[in-house]
């Protein structure tokens, strides 16, 4: 996709100037009287756009706004001559790429590796003090693996939705298949630390095997999943 405008991907959206839109769109009215104009049509700030200083061509600070895509496109089609068409074209392709299942899942992998990384902060916090209240390392070990892996069953109750439905979520997407033995398996090229495979042992039915469990990274990942597949 050919760039006919930079587009900033450091926020939670995508945004473009407004001032490089107008601009780019060669609209002769200045910008200052302009972009009220535009605002006249039901945008608001703080949701389809967002107030900030930038440098003129003089060097002196001018207001600038960056614009959401969807309010960008709009802006485009209030045109009405073959410049806005093909921006407002551009900006469709913008958010078709953006909204992708893979780009879906990149960000979804990146939040959860975030998360997962302050999780990791804090257990080494709680390392540190438990390393001096217990005389045991081991029994910090097992309080981790208990707060932070979850069961499929604990998984769905935490990200509110049926056991049913999420395993079904799972299988469908090709995250886990069931064995010759029924039991739930993880596929090893959809892994990549949403699980783990933990030796189990049940004291009072004198079970042990193995077990799959969803890791931190996976749970916040699945979360933001589901809600785009409900969405």
């Amino acid at each position: 996709m050919n760039e006919l405008i930079t587009i900033n991907y450091d926020t939670e959206s995508p945004t473009v100037s407004g001032r490089e839109l107008h601009k780019a769109l060669g609209i002769d009215t200045p910008y200052h009287k302009w972009f009220p104009r535009m605002c006249e049509y039901g945008f608001t700030d703080n949701k389809d756009f967002w107030t900030n200083l930038s440098e003129s061509s003089g060097g002196r600070p001018a207001t600038d706004h960056a614009l959401s895509i969807p309010m960008a496109k709009e802006i485009c089609m209030l045109q009405r001559n073959e410049k806005g068409k093909q921006f407002r074209q551009y900006f469709i392709s913008v958010e078709e790429a953006w909204n992708s299942p893979q780009m879906v899942m990149k960000r979804a992998l990146e939040y959860a590796n975030a998360s997962v990384k302050q999780l990791q902060l804090k257990v080494n916090a709680l390392t540190v003090d438990n390393e001096i209240m217990k005389p045991k390392a081991d029994y910090f070990d097992e309080l981790v693996d208990r707060n932070t892996l979850t069961n499929f069953r604990e998984t769905a109750k935490q990200l509110d939705v049926k056991e049913k439905v999420f395993i079904g979520f799972l299988l469908e997407h090709k995250y886990i298949y069931r064995d010759k033995r029924g039991k739930l398996m993880p596929y090893a090229d959809k892994n990549n630390g949403l699980f783990e495979i933990k030796e189990t042992y049940n004291e009072k039915t004198k079970w042990s095997g193995t077990q799959t469990l969803v890791t931190p990274k996976g749970r916040e990942t699945f979360r933001l999943l589901l809600l785009k597949a409900t969405a």
